[in-house]
């Protein structure tokens, strides 16, 4: 995935360094003008054919070219997740393939656990509420999915993780009071984990910067990809690169961070739920 946005990226480069639009480089691949703009910020798959035309546009050197088009073989390739495409929609497989690629992830959760955090019993209970007629195989497939993508934060081989949790999603029951314990001890467990930073925005505290919601921010290793903020409704996602709408939402990120418990706080936090339940 991000092979695709790095593409994406480049291609976008090459069109306005030439003053080229949309439409007329869509024109040119025999395609639209939002084909062109889903390309750029690597929505979709890459004909060879299609960066063929687009490169030749441009006035892509030989050299640039041939680097170019093994990325768009590179990008091409399939991540493990595609395995796990019937759990989940198109619009979030795009996510996990920037999550598998971020070198950070930092995220503000109000109603549930993060993802990245929650145990199988207490994702079980959430999708047991979200679909409440779903089967249990098709439960135990997204709940293996979810898993899956965890193992990457906690055996250390993939990003390093950076959770704010309203105080909210703590005090909600879900599951039941088992699940909520032993949800719980396991943020106790995983705030030990080097590549995580785990924080809480107390009830105490108010109203805090972060009013519209939830959200995630991922930042890459490679120096040409823009960070991306993921914003997921019911049925679809959104994704924002433009650099005013990112450093919005990095603004409020840090003012979270801020304002919420240390680590050291929520780790006391957390002890006192296990004690009150």
């Amino acid at each position: 995935m991000v092979r695709r946005i790095l593409l994406g990226s480049q291609l976008r480069r090459l069109r306005e360094a030439k003053g080229i639009t949309r439409e007329d480089a869509g024109y040119t691949i025999r395609a639209s003008e939002s084909k062109i703009s889903r390309m750029e910020l690597g929505r979709v798959s890459f004909k060879e054919r299609d960066v063929v035309d687009l490169l030749s546009l441009y006035g892509v050197d030989e050299s640039e070219r041939g680097q170019l088009l093994t990325l768009v073989r590179e990008a091409n390739q399939n991540g493990w997740w595609h395995s796990f495409s019937d759990a989940m929609p198109n619009w979030f497989q795009t996510y996990v393939g920037l999550e598998e690629s971020a070198a950070l992830i930092r995220t503000y959760e109000v109603q549930f656990i993060p993802g990245l955090l929650q145990t199988p019993d207490y994702a079980r209970s959430i999708m047991g509420l979200n679909r409440p007629h779903m089967q249990s195989e098709e439960i135990e497939h997204r709940v293996d999915l979810r898993m899956r993508r965890q193992r990457m934060i906690t055996e250390g081989s993939g990003p390093r993780l950076w959770a704010v949790i309203d105080e909210a999603a703590l005090r909600r029951p879900i599951g039941g009071r088992e699940v909520m314990r032993a949800q719980v001890q396991h943020l106790i467990e995983v705030s030990e984990l080097a590549n995580i930073v785990l924080q809480v925005m107390p009830f105490r505290f108010g109203g805090h910067a972060a009013e519209t919601g939830a959200f995630s921010i991922l930042r890459f290793p490679e120096q040409d990809l823009p960070d991306v903020v993921y914003l997921e409704q019911l049925t679809s996602a959104l994704y924002l690169d433009k650099r005013d709408d990112v450093d919005a939402y990095i603004q409020v990120m840090e003012r979270l961070s801020v304002d919420s418990l240390t680590p050291e706080q929520t780790v006391d936090l957390l002890s006192g739920l296990l004690k009150e339940a």
